[in-house]
């Protein structure tokens, strides 16, 4: 069967039908731009969802000047040299898509993410220095096509996680200047670290503006970890592991009473910190635990295709075949919890894990994710939030630079163009008609001819000789 980036034929051909009708109009869908003139955009009879507030703003015209959005209204003058972009009154132009928590090095996988629609990723550890030093800055500059990457540098008190050990305060401080040194964005702690050391990874990343992300560690619990200023909670269960259940006491399967929640929701509120909501891909490792059937449907699925061969290989081999927890419970528990702390206003941002766990697709887990959300109880403004303006609005807190996740004058030029209205249906996000990352925008073949290699790449790799 032919995949267009998962797709089915059917959903296919009505993609295809939207962009005869944008191009046969009385404007193409792309006119391109003098390649002399400095590269300027407009969107023209687009519907556009800001994510500001939950609002939608018809028929208006967006400029993109260079890599930001300059004006947004409904009677703009289109620059003379402008590539214009036609959405005839029915297409939506809403943010580019943010995933918090990834594990992808490979530009493969930051093609597929781009080609998804997401234009900002977070790398949460352990990417290798060549990832750093020449992949990242490569992809932020527009050289490879991917989204924007911000990266992570993850340290641990044990050699059990595959963290960067650090044991006393000194080698504490020292990491920090490290990695801020070498390009990272954000230092990310482990389970393993010692209070002493958390302290001082705390101290030194506020000087040096080098913010803590990451997992609760079990010495240091939840509570204090945000009071020293950590800044993002790597999990929405780490709740589970060092905030509900007492120290020292052995995790089991069997939830919090549901009345806790309030407690949990005030402290992250109190401290103003993020919280990933990685409902999909908790939901996906319980499904498959002790189930390699489970793990052989996520590798028979269309958009499989781009998952590369290493990963394949790893998905099957996967630690949770050997497990035996029943986590349908913690699962039921989970939702409850981010759905309180949606409504409470903390700030929920959307995070895969992909790819390392199984069944987690570079880019099209994020979508997963918003269906995830939905199916918890929030609302499609809060789902799409968790994956636009909260983490635009957390990387603008905590490391500065352009803002991102709305569209609105100012910001960068990470957007979406789609057939119909995310806040009605936020399935349409999958297949997008184009994407721009930084001001500069593909179409959907462009995207399509991107994955297709990858894909024609993976398949010769896994053939027998």
């Amino acid at each position: 069967m032919d995949v267009q980036f998962g797709m089915n034929t059917q959903r296919a051909s009505k993609l295809v039908l939207l962009g005869l009708s944008i191009g046969i109009g009385a404007c193409p869908l792309v006119a391109r731009a003098d390649d002399s003139a400095t590269r300027t955009t407009a969107f023209v009879h687009v519907n556009v969802v800001p994510m500001d507030r939950e609002r939608v703003l018809a028929d208006q015209t967006v400029i993109v000047e260079g890599d930001k959005i300059v004006a947004i209204g409904g009677r703009l003058p289109v620059p003379k040299h402008a590539q214009i972009i036609d959405g005839h009154k029915t297409a939506y132009l809403s943010p580019g898509l943010a995933d918090m928590h990834t594990h992808s090095e490979a530009p493969d996988d930051l093609a597929v993410y781009l080609a998804t629609g997401v234009t900002t990723v977070l790398h949460m550890g352990g990417a290798h220095a060549g990832f750093v030093d020449n992949i990242v800055p490569a992809v932020n500059r527009g050289v490879i096509p991917g989204p924007h990457v911000y990266t992570s540098f993850k340290v641990d008190g044990s050699t059990n996680y595959n963290g960067f050990v650090i044991k006393t305060p000194a080698e504490a401080r020292a990491i920090v200047g490290l990695a801020k040194t070498n390009g990272y964005d954000f230092i990310k702690v482990y389970v393993g670290l010692s209070p002493e050391a958390f302290s001082a990874l705390a101290e030194e990343g506020s000087r040096l503006a080098m913010p803590l992300v990451g997992h609760g560690a079990y010495a240091v619990r939840l509570e204090r970890q945000l009071s020293e200023g950590q800044v993002l909670i790597a999990h929405a269960e780490e709740f589970f592991y060092t905030f509900f259940t007492p120290p020292s006491a052995e995790e089991t399967d069997t939830p919090p009473d549901p009345s806790r929640i309030a407690s949990a929701v005030a402290l992250a509120k109190r401290y103003n910190t993020a919280v990933t909501a990685d409902i999909a891909t908790y939901a996906t490792i319980a499904r498959q635990i002790g189930r390699p059937d489970v793990v052989a449907s996520f590798l028979a699925r269309p958009e499989s295709f781009y998952l590369s061969p290493n990963d394949r290989l790893a998905w099957q081999m996967s630690g949770y075949l050997t497990k035996t927890a029943q986590l349908a419970p913690k699962l039921a528990f989970l939702r409850m919890l981010v759905k309180a702390m949606a409504d409470a206003g903390v700030e929920l941002v959307a995070g895969t894990d992909a790819p390392t766990v199984p069944g987690m697709l570079p880019g099209f887990s994020l979508h997963d994710s918003l269906g995830e959300l939905e199916a918890s109880g929030l609302t499609r403004f809060q789902a799409l939030s968790t994956a636009t303006r909260a983490p635009g609005i957390f990387i603008h807190r905590t490391k500065g630079g352009d803002p991102f996740g709305a569209v609105a004058p100012g910001y960068r030029a990470d957007l979406i163009l789609s057939e119909h209205n995310p806040l009605a249906t936020l399935a349409t996000l999958r297949t997008p008609v184009g994407v721009m990352v930084k001001g500069q925008w593909r179409d959907n073949t462009a995207l399509q001819a991107l994955t297709d290699k990858i894909r024609q790449r993976y398949r010769r790799a896994c053939e027998v000789p």
